[in-house]
């Protein structure tokens, strides 16, 4: 364990010191930063199931979240693996898919360079495998699109071939909504591609076809007369869609046009091919000539739309079965959600008729029977300028729907919603056949009712609706690497709103992406110019949420807008705080009124369009001022009363209530700095800190801190003190320590000048001690503060009084303070100081032989840091106990959780876990005699280091110890390696990491021949570990061969002079003198 890895700076993130649990690993920083808000990238820890999908532009994806793979070479060489999934696809063959015509002179190389670029690509680099002749993507089938589509296909027709259409329906739908685009749309053109489009193509066609079959068969065909018209007119000579739409044409009660559309194409046939009908077509025929013509069916009212729906196939399926179980459906959401075009496009898909009513122009609430007469294409009879009576309308409507089937779609209640909610209760208690699907902002609140909340899209169908639009009136608009990002953000930024990702493509046939996504801060003045055949209030985006706005009464219109300047939303204490009793009523109505929607944990969030059309409305109002400084002093308050709870055992419910506050708490500090409010800006950046530091956020955590100390004017001296040490700190953590010389300093002058309250003020000195290599300096800096008062403090200090002194090799001592301040922080119930001391025993103890006990210490460590953060993937921890597990002697669990975490998440940092996990297998495998497989792993972990955005050098001179013992068991050189990783190790005056580096080479001089020299180096290694590590397999064997070499009397006195030199001696024997 380091010397500042128990301090509040720090928790495994920097390496002025190694943590040793008898591993290289175990030296790892620790990376806990929480993913930026609304990420798209996958849950740390485990890689989940990752997909591919190549019908439409290559989409790949872990656990629903989107993975950028960049480079079109790369992205076709990942379509190509992925049409083979699971098998072995040939370098030759990848060469020839990848450069069809000017092939690289070393294909092998120039294909092994994008199948590295790919695997740091991919969140699970394992997937692509390497075989003999080639590679592998290793997958499930199931995992690519391509190939879950072709087994649902097959599974509908053999469902529909045995008589189950119901069945075939479903797994053909299944397979079709799979479907995002063009096949293989990012390599349409190479010519690897043709082939496989052509027939994926025809398979969609195919499974087109059979559900069409299906839903005919089940009766509930009439609906596919559009969809197969316009197809047959796509394919006039393929007989299987001119029968479907015969058998359509007649079931919808249009027999006549059914029976000439078979001579049409009997004659087309005959004029074009020189053939009569097939067997299919003629049994068509035939059908139609017997049956019975259908009654003529009432048609309904609904139009068919101009553009394609996309997405929300659960949201059509879970429609279709509420109306199958409930006769009331409403669906709610706020507007431009979609809700109208889910509701019209779920009732087309129903056998029963269905009347569309769109209530947006009423304006009489008892006008609802009425306009329902006039959408059955009746009138409300009148006499001079009244009408006869609504009730006869009602009536009316009775006599018309009560003997029928049929479904009523009432759209846009929320400004009739009282009205709308009667006239649905009386008509359905009437009509026993009847079904109302309504949509509204808010439920009309009749007993019964079934509620389908309508969310935004989600980020993927987003993308696609934009890019779907924007094609309509931008020709050659695509979807391309480059500007997907900027599309995917104004999406998310759009709040997922159909209606404004409608208004923004529209945007597009003047603007770039990025220009557009450029103007969304002025986005009521940016989304105007829908279409003129739509409504006044859908027509721009100001209108649609003008139209919910105004259907708020006067509290609750000043409510929401007082809520606007609350970015992530508020909680019910939050808004007591603001209006008092009559909070929990206020929140109530916005929710309904689909102003607000819950969110876990009891919060309350606006949608991000409403919230800015709320501030807006403020700044019009000129509240705006008084409502942030009111926010401002608020979450102050809030921050300060957290602090110490963070470090206590209210620590856990303290850090899930800032997370959840975490976008208001900055959005207070910017307001302050903004605003001048020096006070309030330090304050809260002080208060703050401690929380910044055990989530992980420290380099972002650098402007927040440097912000708030900017603002100029008077603030609090220990607060403005405890902001300036963070500052430094963290700003020194998060670059790696690059500027040390400038910032030791400035943290000396801080320390000298501070009063010692915070406990980070208490830790400064002690810091500036270890920074400037001044051991001594800093433990009688630590010494002397031990009896402060504050118990967390103590613990604190205990701890890194230990790491302090496990640094400079006193492992003994090192255990005995780090178990007193295992109790302290035990007493105080601080998780995060409990799982740095766990882990810092655990090192004591294993280098002590105490393998069980440094497994019980790391099993609890990793609870601590689960409990703190379940996403934390706890990666450096883990490799300790697999390590410790290999030294139980389970080899195979090592092995095991070494592969799970060798699987860098997305995001630069973790790919250091993943190289420790790395080293570690190259480990395993080179104790178990597998040289090449060793080779692999730490060449893997050197890659992953690259990627990382700062090495500390004791890891490079582990690494170089690591490949030195690989040298030496391949009989290769591996002395200037010994001596790079001493070099390194000596930066930082690490004592462990300079230990390991001497086990290195002691097996270099073993392997010279000179057996003494190497058991001296043994010797001096326990001298700078300041314990024997008799448990690591490196020491075990080597120290097993020079016992056999030199015998036990020559082993043990060559060994103990190496353990009895002065420090200085050992450290200039681990380079290897010549």
């Amino acid at each position: 364990m380091g010397a500042v890895e128990l301090l509040p700076i720090s928790t495994h993130e920097i390496l002025t010191c190694c943590a040793c649990v008898g591993h290289p690993c175990s030296a790892a920083p620790r990376d806990r930063r929480r993913p930026p808000r609304r990420s798209n990238a996958p849950a740390r820890g485990t890689v989940g199931p990752m997909r591919v999908g190549v019908l439409g532009p290559l989409a790949v994806t872990v656990d629903g979240a989107p993975v950028e793979v960049g480079g079109s070479r790369v992205r076709a060489l990942l379509v190509r693996l992925a049409l083979g999934v699971g098998r072995t696809v040939t370098v030759e063959e990848l060469a020839d898919a990848l450069w069809p015509e000017d092939k690289p002179a070393d294909e092998v190389g120039a294909v092994r360079s994008l199948v590295s670029r790919l695997r740091r690509a991919l969140p699970d680099p394992a997937a692509l495998r390497s075989a003999h002749s080639g590679y592998c993507l290793d997958l499930p089938p199931d995992a690519v699109d391509a190939h879950l589509f072709d087994r649902l296909a097959r599974e509908a027709r053999r469902a529909l071939a045995a008589g189950d259409p119901p069945t075939a329906r479903r797994l053909g739908r299944e397979a079709l909504d799979l479907w995002r685009g063009p096949a293989l749309a990012d390599v349409a053109g190479l010519p690897f591609a043709v082939g496989h489009v052509a027939g994926l193509d025809e398979a969609r066609l195919a499974a087109f076809e059979d559900v069409a079959a299906a839903e005919l068969a089940a009766g509930d065909g009439r609906h596919l007369v559009a969809d197969l018209t316009e197809l047959a007119a796509r394919h006039p000579l393929r007989e299987r869609v001119q029968a479907l739409l015969l058998r359509a044409l007649f079931a919808a009660g249009r027999p006549a046009e059914a029976l000439a559309g078979y001579e049409e194409v009997r004659r087309r046939l005959a004029d074009e091919l020189g053939a009569d009908p097939g067997p299919e077509l003629r049994a068509t025929h035939r059908e139609l000539l017997r049956a019975e013509p259908p009654d003529q069916p009432r048609t309904g009212n609904l139009r068919m739309p101009l553009t394609s729906f996309l997405g929300r196939a659960g949201d059509l399926e879970r429609v279709a079965d509420l109306l199958g179980r409930h006769r009331l459906v409403t669906l709610v959401g706020p507007g431009g959600a979609g809700k109208t075009r889910l509701a019209t496009t779920a009732a087309a898909r129903l056998p029963q008729v269905v009347w569309l009513v769109e209530l947006a122009p009423v304006t009489d609430q008892g006008d609802v029977a009425a306009a329902v007469l006039g959408a059955l294409g009746q009138r409300e009879l009148r006499t001079a300028q009244r009408p006869v009576g609504r009730l006869d309308a009602m009536g009316r409507l009775v006599e018309s729907l009560s003997r029928t089937e049929a479904v009523l779609v009432l759209d846009n209640c929320e400004h009739l919603v009282d009205a709308a909610a009667r006239f649905a209760d009386e008509l359905l208690g009437r009509c026993p056949l009847l079904r109302v699907l309504a949509t509204s902002r808010e439920p009309l609140g009749v007993f019964g009712e079934a509620i389908v909340p309508v969310p935004p899209l989600d980020d993927t169908t987003a993308v696609r609706l934009l890019a779907e639009r924007a094609a309509a009136v931008r020709p050659g608009f695509e979807v391309t690497d480059a500007n997907r990002p900027v599309l995917a953000e104004t999406c998310r930024r759009l709040d997922g709103l159909p209606l404004a990702i409608e208004l923004a493509a529209a945007r597009l046939r003047s603007l770039s992406p990025e220009q557009l996504a450029g103007r969304l801060d002025d986005r009521f003045r940016l989304l105007t110019g829908g279409s003129r055949t739509a409504m006044p209030r859908h027509q721009t985006l100001r209108a649609v949420v003008a139209w919910s706005w105004d259907l708020l009464d006067d509290a609750e219109r000043a409510f929401a807008e007082r809520l606007a300047v609350f970015p992530a939303g508020i909680d019910l204490e939050a808004a007591e705080h603001l209006v008092g009793e009559d909070a929990f009523d206020l929140l109530t109505a916005l929710v309904d009124k689909s102003l607000l929607h819950p969110v876990d944990g009891g919060r309350y969030r606006m949608l991000e369009t409403i919230r800015e059309y709320g501030l807006e409305r403020l700044g019009e109002r000129g509240w705006i001022g008084a409502a942030r400084t009111a926010h401002a002093e608020y979450y102050r308050d809030f921050a300060e009363l957290a602090e110490p709870h963070v470090r206590g055992k209210e620590q856990l419910a303290w850090i899930a209530r800032l997370d959840a506050e975490r976008d208001n708490v900055l959005a207070a500090l910017h307001f302050a700095a903004d605003s001048g409010d020096a006070d309030t800006a330090v304050r809260i950046a002080a208060a703050m800190s401690m929380f910044w530091t055990v989530r992980g956020n420290r380099a972002d955590s650098v402007g927040w801190l440097r912000l708030a100390l900017d603002v100029p004017g008077e603030s609090r001296r220990v607060a403005r003190q405890v902001v300036a040490a963070f500052l430094l700190l963290n700003n020194a953590i998060s670059g790696g320590f690059r500027n040390l010389d400038e910032q030791v300093p400035q943290m000396q002058a801080l320390a000298e000048s501070v009063e010692p309250d915070h406990p980070v003020l208490v830790l400064l000195e002690p810091l500036v001690g270890l920074f400037l290599d001044r051991t001594d300096q800093a433990l009688a800096a630590i010494d002397a503060r031990l009896d402060h008062p504050d118990p967390w403090t103590r613990a604190m200090l205990w701890a890194v009084r230990g790491a302090l002194r496990e640094n400079v090799g006193d492992m003994a001592g090192a255990r005995e303070d780090i178990e007193v301040a295992i109790t302290g922080f035990r007493e105080v119930g601080d998780r995060f100081g409990l799982s740095q001391a766990l882990t810092g025993v655990a090192e004591a103890r294993l280098a002590f032989g105490d393998a069980q006990g440094a497994r019980a210490a790391l099993e609890e460590s990793v609870r601590m840091l689960r409990e703190l953060d379940p996403d934390d993937d706890v990666t450096h921890e883990r490799v300790q106990l697999a390590w410790i597990h290999a030294l139980l002697g389970d080899v195979e669990r090592a092995k095991e959780e070494g592969r799970r975490l060798s699987r860098p998440s997305p995001g630069p940092w973790s790919a250091r876990g993943a190289a420790f996990a790395r080293v570690m297998l190259g480990d395993l495998a080179r104790y178990e005699g597998d040289l090449a497989e060793a080779g692999r792993q730490y060449e893997t972990a050197s890659v992953l280091l690259s990627e990382a955005p700062f090495v500390v050098p004791q890891f490079v001179a582990l690494m170089r110890a690591a490949h030195a013992q690989l040298a030496v068991a391949r009989g290769e050189p591996a002395t200037e390696l010994v001596r790079e990783g001493a070099e390194q190790a000596q930066l930082s005056q690490d004592m462990p990491v300079l230990a390991r580096v001497a086990v290195a080479g002691a097996a270099v001089r073993l392997s010279e021949g000179d057996s003494s020299a190497a058991a001296t180096l043994l010797g001096a290694a326990e001298q700078l570990r300041g314990a024997p590590d008799a448990l690591h397999l490196d020491v075990v064997r080597l120290s097993e061969k020079l016992r056999a070499d030199l015998g036990d009397a020559a082993f043990d006195l060559a060994y103990a002079s190496g353990r009895a030199m002065d420090r200085e001696t050992a450290i200039a024997l681990t380079t290897l003198p010549d």
